[in-house]
């Protein structure tokens, strides 16, 4: 952004600025649950042990599903999680400003964002995934409906990897409630399994929300 003469801008005009530059744009998945709601879905899913990462691969998820036009799920939730988000004819972004909660990060490249999965595809997999068709599979890795999807930042996802919350939360901690809520609502939705550590890192993260 090219510098303006000070005595262009009023006063007011440097606030609004000031304010618009400092805010990031969060990113907002669709359908988080309340408190209490997720603490009525948390307590829904059956407890199991973790399944055998045997015949897993990402390829029995496909993704990235095409939503619109040329556009296809990445670039959505590209859009949707972005600010002044512009695309070419293909449906890629070429610029825009995306803010990663998981890590606080702001980022002005697409390619420094990544998809995440919220509950891992290989940890769906070990989960009750592994007997669902491809294309139910298919629905889950593209699931739009739901928060399980989100962009941040390309490392804080890698570093995440497969791990569930009793291994992995964000490093913005004022974030962990949220994180826990969504990762419930798509585990419940899905009738996904999960383990007695999971469980009681997602019910110590769900106490420290307000609501």
């Amino acid at each position: 952004m090219s510098r303006l003469p000070a005595l262009l801008l009023s006063g007011a005009a440097v606030a609004a600025l000031t304010v618009a530059l400092a805010t990031p744009a969060a990113a907002t998945p669709p359908n988080i649950p309340s408190k209490a709601t997720a603490q009525s879905q948390l307590n829904a899913i059956r407890t199991a042990n973790e399944g055998s990462l045997d015949g897993y691969s990402r390829e029995k998820f496909p993704h990235w599903s095409t939503v619109s036009g040329s556009c296809n799920t990445r670039e959505t939730v590209l859009k949707r999680d972005g600010t002044n988000v512009v695309v070419d004819g293909s449906c890629a972004a070429t610029s825009g400003r995306w803010y990663s909660p998981y890590d606080g990060a702001t980022w002005t490249r697409a390619s420094d964002v990544d998809i995440d999965h919220v509950v891992p595809l290989a940890e769906a997999w070990r989960s009750g995934a592994r007997s669902w068709s491809n294309a139910r599979r298919e629905s889950f890795a593209n699931d739009l409906s739901r928060p399980q999807l989100i962009a941040v930042t390309d490392n804080v996802n890698q570093a995440k990897g497969d791990k569930d919350p009793a291994a992995w939360q964000p490093s913005v901690s004022s974030y962990r409630c949220t994180y826990a809520k969504v990762w419930i609502r798509s585990k419940h939705h899905w009738g996904l399994t999960a383990q007695t550590a999971e469980k009681s890192a997602l019910q110590s993260a769900l106490n420290t929300c307000s609501s």
